[in-house]
């Protein structure tokens, strides 16, 4: 047996701490760059946060912008800004919402979660198949994003990627007896913070991405030992067919 091997597959991370490190710095230099161009009112706010359709930023840092005007109406008005969302070809958004955050205690809850989560699933999983999950967590909270929010608002934070965690945590402890119920409350408060917070809280992102978590660890917990690492790749490879396809189906909607 390969002392390396991991318990559902893969081999262990040298220092399973390195990815979560990276995913933290990726996400500090995204904020930084937001903060340094006004914060909120940052057009970068617009052009990597996921918008399910373009914006009329009015041009003058304020971040306001004109309720449904299209890139047609937005060139003919003085002192505008047009920022492209995803249903205008702004796909990048799908994946960059999940770096960007313009707020210091949005952006550091994220990543004090990701830096508790991050180390302790890898270590379980591996690097790719911890990678897997972030990733489609982050696809999964941009099709929920796209379907189930309004489309002219515009979403970001890794939150969708933190809840995927938070649901495959809950499947890995109650798969190797670990303290499941424990995480099933954090996961529960959490939920309730989404479900009370107002409209500063994107509860189509959390549950996108905790549906997607779940999924995620479904396709890597389920198949049988002979034929896991075949049928992990088809599972994961499938959602991620589902989530983009579900995307481009509501940008044709849109566009």
């Amino acid at each position: 047996m390969d002392p390396m091997a991991q318990p559902l597959g893969g081999r262990r991370s040298a220092d399973p701490r390195v990815t979560s490190l990276v995913l933290i710095g990726a996400n500090v230099a995204v904020f930084l760059l937001v903060l340094v161009t006004g914060g909120w009112a940052s057009p970068w706010v617009h052009r990597l946060g996921i918008g399910p359709v373009g914006s009329c930023l009015v041009d003058d840092t304020s971040g306001n912008y004109y309720p449904g005007v299209d890139a047609a109406g937005c060139a003919v008005l003085p002192g505008t800004l047009w920022v492209d969302g995803v249903a205008d070809g702004a796909w990048w958004q799908v994946l960059t919402s999940a770096f960007t955050h313009a707020d210091l205690i949005h952006l550091g809850g994220n990543l004090l979660a990701l830096w508790f989560l991050g180390p302790p699933l890898e270590r379980v999983l591996g690097r790719l198949r911890f990678l897997a999950v972030y990733g489609l967590g982050a696809v999964g909270a941009s099709a929920a994003v796209m379907w189930l929010g309004p489309p002219d608002s515009v979403a970001l934070g890794a939150s969708g990627a933190i809840f995927a965690m938070l649901g495959t945590a809950l499947v890995l402890a109650r798969r190797f007896g670990g303290n499941y119920q424990l995480i099933a409350t954090f996961l529960g408060v959490n939920i309730l913070i989404t479900v009370l917070g107002g409209a500063y809280i994107s509860w189509q992102g959390h549950l996108g991405g905790l549906v997607a978590g779940l999924a995620a660890s479904a396709a890597l917990v389920l198949p049988p030992r002979e034929r896991r690492p075949v049928a992990q790749f088809a599972g994961l490879a499938g959602l991620a067919v589902v989530a983009v396809g579900a995307i481009g189906w509501r940008a044709m909607m849109l566009a």
